[in-house]
């Protein structure tokens, strides 16, 4: 019974985690689309180098310690109160950095507005870092329909105020003031909904027995990010602030769209995968699922963007827009495998295995160096292509310790995923080639939509049923729960 419980509370916590990064996503490429219409490249790309300051330091005030109140079996309210001061700690300590950086950054980059936004934006990093604990106590108690409601009502808020400022003529400021807004008022909105409140009260105990796990979930954090963003710093320095833009606007759609499936995978397994590590095969099965339910459900997405890149960007950027197709091709094949890297960590840290964790991303991430170093000459394309394959061969080296873990490494991972990227290639080659029937842009986009929505199930079903059909029985589930068999307790 403590199992199919267990199983049930998974479930419905993957379905509003999915509903809340769904809904975050969808209103966040709402915005960013009439954002990129309202302002110029340049704007855009003001914003984005800013974007990668924040980012950097947010990981360094979020990783670690929140990830450790995750994993660990057993947590006190003395370990949250700990918690929330050192992140305190550590997010005035990353102000005050970027505070006194930023008018070197600015110099740097040769935009002087780059200093003042800078300094507004890093504000964010204080309710960030109480954000994580907030976030940290929802992920232990699969409450995610609370923290549905409070992303929902921060990220409307936000978007409505920044499409109201672009449109007032605040330009890049718009897009500032929506982090700005969207970081405190989902703070508050959580403080409304939890119960959770941080104390006066800091035990040096808790945060060292935190500490020997979140140290090194940090590091690895902040490498990754880093790593993440390099390509940005190196394209804003060495060409320019529009070209920037430019692949911000191409990297946008599928890393909402990745993001929102590996965000929701990471946030409801870790907790499950953790209640499970004593279970070796319990846990193989769980950790197989989520790779073939988001193989089954990323793939064909970023295929399918990828057969509609050119209309897509007429539609809905405009012509001025149009250089942005290739790089949002690159991406889509780069970030089609990104929730497998998540749920492969995901395992290492369920098992505790912050170490390997650890030496992984130095692996990684001195591969990754060597081959950005080598493509520099080549131009931002083949760079991103580059990029892209170093993607799949880090998805081997993060799959491999889990062979040993759980007897689940690479090749049987990559023979889970390969029906559902032949469905996908499969479904994207005639989407493509309908762009050639002369219709217009939207007709056309329109026609290339409905064939892939109706392509992409009936191939699976001859060629994938077995997924397909689990998939079907958890929406049946969800939308009448009860009747029937429980389809998180059958192996899809």
């Amino acid at each position: 019974m403590a199992g199919e419980n267990l199983k049930s509370k998974v479930v419905n916590g993957l379905f509003w985690k999915l509903l809340e990064q769904s809904g975050y996503q969808g209103v966040q490429v709402l915005v960013g689309i009439l954002l990129a219409r309202l302002l110029t490249k340049e704007e855009v790309g003001t914003v984005s180098m800013i974007g990668i300051f924040i980012t950097i330091a947010n990981t360094f005030v979020q990783s670690g310690f929140a990830t450790a109140l995750v994993q660990r079996r057993k947590v006190s309210e003395e370990d949250y109160d700990s918690v929330f001061w050192i992140s305190m700690l550590l997010s005035l300590g990353c102000f005050l950095l970027l505070f006194l950086l930023s008018p070197f950054v600015a110099g740097y980059y040769r935009v002087k507005a780059l200093c003042p936004m800078l300094r507004a934006m890093a504000l964010v990093l204080f309710p960030g870092g109480v954000i994580s604990i907030q976030t940290a106590w929802i992920s232990r108690n699969l409450q995610f329909r609370a923290l549905f409601r409070a992303t929902m009502g921060a990220v409307l808020l936000s978007g409505a105020a920044s499409v109201s400022m672009a449109f007032l003529g605040f330009g890049a400021w718009s897009m500032a003031w929506q982090q700005l807004i969207y970081y405190f008022s989902l703070m508050l909105f959580l403080f409304w909904d939890l119960p959770w409140r941080p104390r006066a009260l800091f035990r040096l105990r808790s945060v060292e027995k935190l500490f020997s796990f979140g140290w090194k979930i940090l590091v690895s954090g902040l490498i990754d990010t880093v790593w993440q963003n390099v390509y940005g710093l190196v394209i804003g320095r060495k060409y320019s602030l529009s070209e920037l833009g430019v692949y911000n606007r191409g990297e946008m759609f599928p890393k909402l769209i990745c993001a929102t499936l590996s965000s929701s995978v990471q946030s409801v397994m870790l907790p499950a995968y953790s209640k499970l590590q004593s279970d070796r095969e319990r846990l193989r099965d769980a950790a197989r699922r989520s790779i073939r339910l988001s193989a089954f459900l990323l793939f064909p997405m970023m295929a399918g963007m990828m057969a509609v890149s050119r209309p897509l960007i007429l539609f809905l950027l405009t012509e001025k827009w149009i250089s942005v197709v290739p790089y949002l091709c690159i991406f889509c094949f780069y970030y089609a495998i990104y929730p497998m890297h998540s749920i492969n960590l995901q395992l290492l840290n369920a098992a505790g295995r912050s170490d390997l964790f650890l030496k992984l991303e130095l692996l990684k991430k001195g591969i990754g160096i060597l081959v950005l170093i080598g493509s520099l000459p080549f131009g931002i394309l083949p760079m991103l292509l580059l990029k892209a394959g170093v993607e799949y061969l880090d998805l081997l080296i993060n799959a491999w310790p889990n062979q040993r873990l759980i007897g689940y490494g690479p090749i049987p991972q990559c023979v889970d995923m390969l029906p559902s990227a032949l469905c996908s290639l499969l479904m994207a080659l005639p989407v493509r080639l309908l762009e050639n029937a002369g219709l217009a842009i939207l007709p056309t986009l329109l026609l290339q939509c409905i064939a892939g929505l109706l392509l992409y199930p009936l191939i699976s079903w001859f060629l994938n049923r077995e997924l397909l059909l689990y998939l079907i029985a958890l929406l049946k589930e969800r939308i009448a729960p009860g009747n029937g068999q429980n389809p998180a307790s059958s192996n899809p």
